[in-house]
């Protein structure tokens, strides 16, 4: 029986779905709650199309989380791509609303189902881990709002005294740097209670200028080292693998990394470059002779995050840790 490829386009509340059999048309439209109940609508219907189903949908964090695990329960096959891909794959497009999307999605998937590789749930733990750094993120942004905030005031109270002002954003500054420990302590238990997660945690972490929050994220962004087939690919999605720009004899651009990427973890990889390019034996050497032969600071901080990406995959590929040069 042919392959029914169903897009869905989510929102908090709601889902969008468009259904075909092919890319030239779409059969069936429909919307459902974003819900145990509207999602085995969903389902019920579609297998009553065919036993083949692929569904598609784009990335949307924690409004796809629902879905997403009622279809893995049910043994279904789902893809979940970037929105910009999609995009991307259809090329002019003209006017936009959740059930135009559900049809460019559904249509996309049909297109491209022969590339499509089914996406798998990350297991409850990692979940958890993930969405305590997420707000661990927006924790460290509110304390570093205040903070400006309290350097701002201090001018102020120069002029006049604003005191209690002080007093009560140093006052939320010192909640929040605690409040930012306890989230690190209970990512620290997560880490600890798996041990398949605690293998590789400890294995990334003996690498040089990878610390507890960079080796968590690691964890998190590839599935525990299971989403991504080598570090390339990884550097890829990071935004650190350089890419050339020529064409003939007459365009010869510099050699640039993609903006597409994932800026949270490619900071937090440059933070890493940088501490291994002062105490990491290896790197600082690479560095110094880098910059000797005139290559940007910028360029050679992106080569050292690669390579630390490399020795990353290394250590959990060949499970042993990482040795650092001692000269």
């Amino acid at each position: 029986m042919k392959t029914i490829f169903i897009g869905i386009d989510i929102s908090k509340d709601s889902l969008d779905v468009a259904i075909c059999k092919d890319p030239s048309e779409v059969m069936d439209q429909l919307k459902v709650d974003n819900s145990i109940k509207g999602i085995s609508k969903l389902i019920s219907r579609c297998k009553k199309l065919s036993t083949d189903l692929w569904f598609c949908f784009e990335h949307t964090g924690n409004y796809g989380l629902l879905l997403m695990s009622q279809l893995q329960s049910e043994d279904l096959v789902y893809s979940v791509v970037p929105a910009l891909e999609i995009k991307q794959s259809l090329g002019m497009t003209r006017g936009k609303s959740d059930i135009i999307d559900a049809k460019r999605i559904a249509i996309y998937t049909a297109t491209n189902s022969y590339k499509l590789k089914p996406f798998h749930m990350p297991g409850k733990n990692l979940l958890k881990i993930k969405t305590l750094l997420t707000y661990r993120n927006q924790l460290v942004g509110m304390s570093r709002q205040l903070q400006n905030s309290y350097k701002s005031h201090q001018i102020t109270n120069e002029a006049i005294d604003i005191g209690l002002i002080l007093n009560d954003i140093q006052q939320r500054i010192k909640q929040l740097k605690e409040k930012i420990k306890d989230i690190e302590n209970e990512i620290m238990n997560l880490i600890s209670s798996d041990p398949v997660i605690k293998k590789n945690y400890l294995k990334t972490c003996t690498v040089k200028g990878i610390v507890h929050i960079i080796a968590s994220y690691m964890l998190v962004y590839t599935n525990n080292f299971t989403s991504f087939d080598n570090p390339r690919k990884f550097n890829c999605y990071a935004g650190l693998a350089p890419f050339e720009h020529t064409s003939g004899t007459s365009i010869k651009g510099k050699t640039k990394t993609s903006k597409l990427r994932n800026k949270t973890i490619k900071t937090l990889l440059f933070n890493g470059a940088n501490t291994a390019s002062m105490y990491d034996n290896e790197l600082k050497k690479y560095y110094k002779r880098k910059l000797s032969e005139g290559k940007p600071h910028q360029l050679i901080m992106n080569n050292i995050a690669c390579k630390l990406v490399y020795r990353m995959f290394a250590v959990v590929n060949r499970d042993e840790p990482y040795v650092c040069l001692k000269n």
